[in-house]
């Protein structure tokens, strides 16, 4: 089991990072939001998760340790993989998915692509006391590593969370309806927020 790395960040992706470790690349898969608090050239340090599979290893990495132990506890849940528990977690924090399950909220789990009523009906079911009650903190959305124009790594973000790229680029130009020219850093995270609210809306 490797519980986490720690080393020089060579490269950052939409949906994965290479860290350097002891000379070796390890290519790591994250959430937007682990994805954007890293920097190449940098050095960080993320919590990790190897799952094992009979063609493949794959690394999932995490900013905090409690995202790794939601991923895992998540896994539990009969037709939930590792990727759909990282979709989960693009799409809610660990504490906003503490909070859907305490509140039996199906729409909010029905916003993460793959999940659909009776999925999130089963997901409630089988994660009632497993993930801890709720702490009350601010939860949020979390945000794409921001490039030149955030318009289009919202996009492929949404894509990499399961979403078809028309269904994606019409959610973005939706929420962008009226404006004009590039969508700068810090304007990403609404960006990613409005377009997750309209997807997550046309699946209910």
């Amino acid at each position: 089991m490797i519980a986490s790395v720690h080393g020089t960040v060579l490269a950052v992706r939409l949906d994965a990072a290479v860290v350097e470790v002891g000379g070796v690349g390890m290519l790591v898969q994250a959430t937007p939001a682990t994805l954007a608090g890293l920097r190449v050239g940098s050095t960080a340090r993320l919590h990790t998760s190897l799952v094992v599979r009979e063609d493949s290893l794959t690394l999932f990495g995490f900013a905090e340790a409690d995202e790794r132990e939601v991923f895992e506890v998540v896994q539990t849940v009969s037709g939930v993989g590792p990727r759909l528990a990282l979709a989960m977690l693009a799409v809610h924090t660990p504490e906003g998915l503490r909070r859907a399950v305490a509140d039996e909220d199906l729409t909010a789990l029905m916003r993460v692509p793959g999940i659909g009523r009776k999925g999130a009906q089963r997901i409630v079911l089988e994660l009632a006391d497993r993930l801890g009650a709720p702490t009350g903190a601010t939860t949020g959305v979390p945000a794409p590593p921001a490039g030149p124009d955030g318009r289009d790594q919202v996009v492929e973000a949404l894509v990499g969370l399961g979403w078809n790229a028309k269904a994606a680029g019409d959610a973005v130009a939706a929420v962008l309806e009226g404006s004009e020219g590039p969508v700068a850093p810090e304007e990403v995270a609404g960006l990613l927020r409005g377009a997750l609210r309209l997807l997550g809306g046309q699946r209910g």
